[in-house]
Order: structure tokens, then sequence, then C-alpha cells
């Protein structure tokens, strides 16, 4: 295990600057999740650690040592891909055993290894198959299996669970957060999927246009969120965003005046956000009101698409009894948990 710390990182194509200045210090054994959307930067970066991009400008460091220049294999990290890379006419043991092929361990050595891999993945059984005969889950385990054979310092996950459908995309998340208060290792993961992110990451690194957007516990980027990019990535569905202006010591939007504790000139725009579990349709008064537009039924809830003055919001319901669609509603909002966010589109504390 060791950490990772990335200093004043830069990478450019010719004069295209397309990483800018990234700063990261990762713990050790920490699990940090990348997050965004395509064309970010996050795999560029990932790709940089890895050794497989060179860097522009800036520091790498794995532990204490500074990795700019040392090849792939010299870095002792270990990577796992999105396609899984596994040798198809090999066994499942003899793909897990291949990062040992130029180890000077003993061949018992390396057997024991392998079987204690195997074992920690549940694959023990599967050693003596070759991957046709997998599932794509186990596929990726084996993916996973010959990237810890060797006991790397740091892990590299790049976007391993895209290539799976939903129900192994879970069973798959949570086997990785297993395998990481197993072992321990520090990861670092990208991923465009925010859901990914949410429920597997210590820390969650958000990227847009190669900068860093904001850097926290999924609990923090949630529910504090740094600016309306981040609190429109974060959270399914997406944070609903309301013109505002703050005029006479209220909140003025959607044709309501809302009274709020904040110290600002008058006549300034804003912009309020309200997440769609804190806007709900209400069979008393509410804070607004409007037409439904579209229902969405998720079961246990029913999403509300609701147009208030020719501003589509999305709002909740009960699963069991939604309103119908065309009907007017009042919907209840939780004022406590408004987001303020200026005319940048930097949050207001």
């Amino acid at each position: 295990m060791a950490t990772l710390t990335l200093r004043n990182l830069v990478k450019a194509y010719g004069k295209t600057e397309v990483l800018h200045s990234i700063n990261l210090d990762i713990a050790n054994g920490e699990f940090v999740v990348f997050v965004g959307p395509s064309g970010c930067g996050k795999s560029t970066t990932l790709r940089m650690i890895a050794g497989l991009e060179e860097v522009t400008s800036g520091e790498i460091l794995i532990g204490d040592r500074v990795v700019n220049h040392l090849e792939p294999k010299a870095r002792n990290i270990a990577m796992v891909f999105q396609n899984y890379a596994i040798y198809p006419h090999l066994s499942v043991r003899k793909n897990i055993g291949f990062g040992l092929r130029t180890s000077k361990m003993a061949k018992a050595d390396k057997e024991k290894r392998i079987e204690e891999v195997a074992a920690i993945l549940s694959m023990t059984e599967y050693l003596d198959r070759k991957p046709a005969q997998l599932s794509g889950g186990q596929r990726q385990r084996v993916a996973i299996g010959r990237a810890m054979v060797r006991d790397p310092s740091v892990f590299l996950f790049d976007e391993p669970l895209s290539n799976l459908d939903a129900q192994l995309r879970t069973q798959m998340r949570l086997e990785i957060k297993k395998l990481h208060q197993r072992v321990g290792t520090t990861i670092v993961f990208v991923t465009h999927d925010q859901v990914e992110a949410m429920t597997m990451a210590d820390r969650i690194v958000i990227m847009k246009d190669g900068h860093i957007q904001q850097i926290g516990t999924p609990a923090e980027v949630f529910h504090k969120p740094a600016n309306t990019f981040v609190a429109q990535f974060i959270g399914a569905p997406s944070m609903n965003m309301l013109d505002a202006r703050w005029q006479g010591g209220a909140l003025h939007l959607a044709g309501q005046a809302l009274p709020a504790k904040l110290s600002l000139p008058d006549d300034t725009a804003l912009t309020v956000g309200i997440r769609p579990d804190d806007l709900l349709v209400s069979p008393g008064p509410g804070v607004f009101s409007g037409t439904v537009s579209v229902l969405e039924p998720l079961g246990t809830q029913t999403l509300v698409y609701v147009d208030i003055g020719g501003r589509e919001v999305i709002a909740q319901a009960s699963g069991r009894t939604p309103p119908q669609l065309g009907a007017h509603v009042t919907l209840a909002a939780d004022l406590d948990n408004m987001h303020l966010f200026d005319s940048t589109g930097k949050a207001i504390a």
C-alpha cells in the first residue's frame, strides 16, 4: 500500500491543454473515485498515473517517490481495464498468475499466491476453466485477480463495470467494495457513473473540462455541492435549478417570495437548487403550484414533472397514490435544504 500525490499535474497535446494543474493527495488505503462526463480528463489522469501517458508538467508521487519518468512496470501499480484484457486461450489459473511470470518467487509460492487470490475473489472452483466458460462478472474478477496477485501499492480501475449489465454492475460494485475493505490497498477508480462514485468511494473527485470541480466524501458533494455543475451532476434525478432574485429580505422565485437569512444587496441574481426528494406533491398548502406534465413510476415512489410558470421541475409523490397526468398540484419544499448559487454558479455558504 502507498500514498499517491498529484502536484500541479498538466497534460497538453501540442498547444492544447486538456488537464489543468491537478492537485490531489490520496491517503494510504483510500478508495478515491474520479467521476465526470466524457472528455473531462479523468481517464487521462489515470493513464498518467499508470505511466501510459506522458506528463507535460507537474509531479506524480507514489509514496515519497516521484514516478514521472518510470516505466509502468517499475511503478508497482496494477490496472484493471474496461474490456477485462484477459487471455482467452489461458485458464483462469494462468490468467491470474500471468503477472507473476517474471517474478523470482518459487513455483510453489506462485501457486499458493494464485490460490489465495482466487479464494478472496470466490473463483477457486473456476481456476481450470477458460474465460469463454465464465460470465462477464467472473471475467472481471479474473482481471482483478491478475492485478491483485502482484500485491501492488496502488490499484487503478478504468471504468471496469461499464460492459456489465445493470444487475452485474450492482453486484460487482459490492464485491469491489468488499475487496477493498479486506485487502486495504489504495484504489483510484474512474467512472462516468455517479451512482458508482457515490456507493463506492471514500472520497470523490468531480471533474469537468480538465479541471477539478470538487473533492469530498459522497455526503459532502451531495449535501454541499461547490457549484451548479456538481449539484446537477451528483444525484439522480438531477437537482432542480430555479432562477431567483434577492429583494426586500426575501427570495423571489416562481412567483413566490420566500423568507431567508441572507446578507446580500437588493436585486442580486441567484440560482436556487432543490433536490426532487425535497420537493413533494402535497395534498395541503405548498410553496409552488403547477401542472403535471410527465409521470415516471419507480415502484415505491413516482417522479412527477411539474410545469410551474413555464419552468419544469421534478418532484416526488407516493408510488401508491400519484397524481394524474395534467392535474394541478401544489408542491411542498424543504426550504432548509435549499442550495443557493451566485451568478457564476458558485455555492453561497
